[in-house]
């Protein structure tokens, strides 16, 4: 069954690529004591996740940290390399966390998996976006096609 408002995040381990190189993020660690919005794409650089759902929260991020989003971070199933890549092409800078699902973990583990075969893509996550505090999910939506609507940032900072 698929992750509810109301839900604890599941513990998850995700990777992120810094000047230091691969770090891990522990999803129960991120979302400690604070809030975060979280929203997932099923890839970097496919055309909805770069032209619009990528850019709602970089041209929203102040204002979410402003509303008490301590940490607004992206999630794809896709390496660390790929996710560092997007973000520099993006030109994401320092205000967005970017997360790298590689394997998909969080997305199986929300039960929010997307079958992305058809398109050669495989098993990519569903797209949504969530505000999480202190661990319990407080704000979730998922969207039930390929459109932004409810995860995007203008639903997320209606919700703040």
């Amino acid at each position: 069954m698929a992750i509810a408002t109301g839900d604890k995040l599941p513990d998850v381990t995700l990777k992120t690529l810094t000047e230091r190189g691969i770090e891990e993020v522990s999803t129960a660690e991120l979302c400690r004591g604070k809030t975060v919005v979280l929203f997932a794409v099923p890839g970097a650089f496919t055309p909805t996740c770069s032209d619009a759902h990528l850019p709602g929260f970089l041209n929203h991020a102040d204002e979410l940290k402003a509303k008490g989003a301590g940490v607004v971070a992206c999630v794809a199933v896709n390496d660390p390399f790929v996710m560092a890549a997007w973000a520099k092409a993006r030109g994401v800078g320092d205000r967005l966390l970017m997360l790298s699902d590689g394997n998909g973990e969080l997305a199986e583990a929300m039960d929010l998996v997307l079958d992305a075969s058809r398109f050669h893509m495989g098993r990519r996550s569903r797209r949504w976006a969530a505000i999480v505090d202190d661990g319990v999910v407080r704000y979730l939506g998922v969207e039930p096609g390929g459109e932004v609507g409810v995860s995007g940032a203008e639903a997320v900072l209606a919700a703040l």
